[in-house]
């Protein structure tokens, strides 16, 4: 099989095509011929060191494809099946293992395309609406880099459960997508001199001077003071990711200073620990976009071989969306 490697932590120039022998399933797992894989900020994040990896090993947690083979006690699927998954390590691969446990059918209305660019980021969508925050109506929430493929996700499910959202974006084509999704303002936040205090100011504006309920923030050291500021009285900071960077230690008092504020880190894992938890996010999401209630974007495909090119357009911030490799 065909595969990518990370062969030492580093930038997306460790990234390496390889062959590899195909896999066998072990007892448990299900063996998938992989028709697109998903690319995150995490495979960037394993890739370069910021998350402890060994290495060499094959990148990559998402993807969808047919199962093809079958491991010792497997019975939640047949050869044929098509199956998605968001946490099996190595699929950036023509071929991958995947835990029988984490595959989740794809029904006959989504094909494999969608079903690999909708479901890491569709379910730390899904739990970050319904879960970390119970989103509802009258709730008011700052949704940042929402043109990207889980903020666009988001920013739709808190609108379907009656949030207003306030998106932040990085370009007027970005404030299209993310209106589109139903963000109800857009701060274009390279138009701020200071993301410290012109981020806050701008969304107590538009918030009557309450501040937002919620902060999403997949951004991390450039934007956390920002978000922390831009906070209601007991509003709770969701920190999911930090694109740029990580964010220094943060002295709890300030979360008294800033009016009992809450602030969290969630994982996907936290959120989908059980295999009921995680068919139960896979199946309202695969309803939604069923349904047309839910659209999936997907911003760029690139051969699986380009797999450092679709880093660096991840990582420079020049993509929108959802980005696919499709061996």
């Amino acid at each position: 099989m065909r595969a990518i490697i990370a062969t030492a932590a580093g930038g997306p120039e460790v990234l390496s095509p390889v062959d590899l022998p195909d896999p066998e399933p072990g007892p448990g797992e299900v063996l998938v011929q992989v028709a697109a894989a998903g690319v995150n900020f995490i495979d960037t994040y394993r890739r370069s060191g910021l998350y402890p990896m060994t290495y060499p090993h094959v990148v990559g947690s998402e993807g969808a494809g047919t199962v093809i083979g079958l491991g010792a006690g497997v019975t939640t699927a047949r050869i044929g099946d098509r199956v998605a998954w968001a946490s099996s390590a190595g699929s950036y691969a023509t071929r991958v293992l995947v835990r029988a446990s984490d595959a989740v059918p794809v029904p006959d209305g989504v094909d494999d395309e969608i079903a690999a660019a909708l479901l890491l980021q569709g379910l730390t969508a899904h739990y970050l609406a319904t879960s970390t925050v119970d989103l509802g109506p009258g709730d008011e929430v700052l949704v940042h880099a929402a043109a990207g493929g889980v903020g666009l996700l988001l920013t739709q499910l808190a609108q379907d459960r009656g949030a207003r959202v306030i998106a932040t974006v990085g370009s007027p084509a970005k404030e299209e997508l993310a209106r589109g999704a139903g963000a109800a303002e857009v701060i274009r936040y390279r138009e701020l001199d200071d993301l410290t205090t012109d981020l806050p100011r701008r969304v107590r504006e538009l918030t009557q001077g309450r501040g937002v309920r919620a902060v999403y923030d997949s951004v991390g050291k450039d934007t956390f003071d920002g978000s922390l500021a831009s906070l209601r009285p007991r509003g709770v900071l969701v920190l999911f990711g930090a694109s740029s960077g990580p964010v220094p230690p943060v002295d709890p008092q300030r979360l008294n200073a800033a009016g009992s504020v809450y602030l969290t880190r969630p994982s996907l894992g936290a959120y989908t620990a059980t295999r009921t938890e995680l068919t139960a996010r896979t199946e309202e999401l695969f309803a939604a976009v069923a349904a047309g209630r839910l659209h999936v974007r997907i911003g760029a495909r690139y051969p699986l071989e380009r797999a450092a090119d679709a880093h660096r357009a991840l990582e420079g911030r020049a993509t929108t969306g959802k980005v696919l490799l499709t061996p």
